[in-house]
């Protein structure tokens, strides 16, 4: 599986091809997954283009991206958002268009509380485990571990020459008796190695203008269809040479 993270905190200064409008978000959403992308991650954003939780702006771009695409539709809780865990329990609990999913960060204050608000709502989590926090500890005694949707392993290494050793030990610390499946991917320098690490491993994946901005070979990529093209394709001579 091959989820499409079509923004994430980017802005405008990040390049048009970073789509930050429902409308632009929707369009996008809808190449990557004819590309081949299976779930979409989306960062709702204010008019002014930064990532917001609330109500408002997560039912326009729910309603936006279902009305191109048939798959999953993930959203963030990340703190940058709304640095209150309260107040992102609020934004959860007053949320009128309810995504498929959502990724909650384990390391953030406030997680356990934002995740069961998700579950009690009938929304998938996607729990976070960054490389380099104490995520992976805190989940590991978490009484909503065995609750959770999938694991979300977030290789924060953007060396390419270290990305793989780093999202290995990663691994590592999550354990082999995790019980939920597992999306591994890395970001910026390291998105790409780690991707092709998940095919070898035969782990889920992402790729998508959040994590990179560029193809392997180092060139600005256009959208994010090219990413996710490019990633069905590493990601299948991954598999076949593991």
């Amino acid at each position: 599986m091959v989820q499409v993270c079509l923004n994430g905190a980017r802005g405008a200064v990040d390049g048009a091809v970073v789509p930050l409008s429902p409308v632009a978000m929707a369009r996008s959403a809808a190449e990557a997954v004819a590309a081949g992308a299976s779930e979409v991650h989306v960062h709702p954003k204010s008019p002014c283009g930064q990532d917001t939780l609330s109500p408002k702006a997560v039912a326009a771009t729910l309603e936006a991206i279902r009305a191109q695409v048939r798959v999953p539709i993930g959203v963030t809780t990340g703190a940058w958002a709304d640095p209150d865990p309260a107040a992102r329990v609020e934004r959860v609990r007053s949320w009128t268009v309810l995504p498929d999913h959502a990724s909650v960060n384990w390391h953030e204050p406030g997680a356990e509380e934002v995740a069961a608000a998700l579950l009690d709502r009938g929304i998938g989590v996607e729990a976070g485990l960054w490389s380099g926090t104490d995520g992976a500890a805190r989940f590991a005694v978490s009484p909503l571990r065995s609750r959770v949707l999938r694991v979300l392993a977030e290789v924060t290494d953007t060396d390419a020459a270290t990305a793989v050793r780093s999202a290995r030990a990663l691994l590592a610390d999550l354990g082999s008796d995790l019980g939920r499946p597992v999306l591994l991917h890395g970001e910026e320098g390291g998105a790409w190695p780690v991707l092709r690490l998940a095919g070898r491993l035969g782990l889920a994946t992402r790729i998508g203008l959040e994590d990179t901005l560029v193809l392997p070979d180092g060139q600005r990529a256009l959208s994010n269809a090219q990413l996710v093209a490019e990633a069905v394709a590493q990601y299948g001579c991954a598999q076949r040479s593991s």
